[in-house]
């Protein structure tokens, strides 16, 4: 093999090398892509579910520290 033919070789192993690591790197960048796609749905879930659960806890926060549960807690004592 002369020393021209064998530069070429080594050329295209190289750029095959190359090509084939671009690829690998796009394949990656796709699946973070929607990972992070499904993750925010989920979190946008969760946020929307921390948001009711803080609702009905202010209301039950009410209710017990209302003056008339008290006092009906107290007769249903008796």
């Amino acid at each position: 093999m002369s020393g021209t033919t064998m530069v070429v070789v080594i050329v295209c192993v190289v750029f095959g090398i190359l090509y084939k690591m671009y690829n690998k790197h796009l394949e990656f960048k796709a699946k973070t892509i929607s990972h992070n796609n499904s993750t925010d749905s989920l979190n946008d879930e969760l946020k929307k579910e921390i948001i009711s659960l803080s609702e009905r806890v202010q209301v039950l926060e009410k209710i017990v520290t209302d003056e008339g549960y008290q006092v009906q807690k107290d007769i249903n004592k008796l």
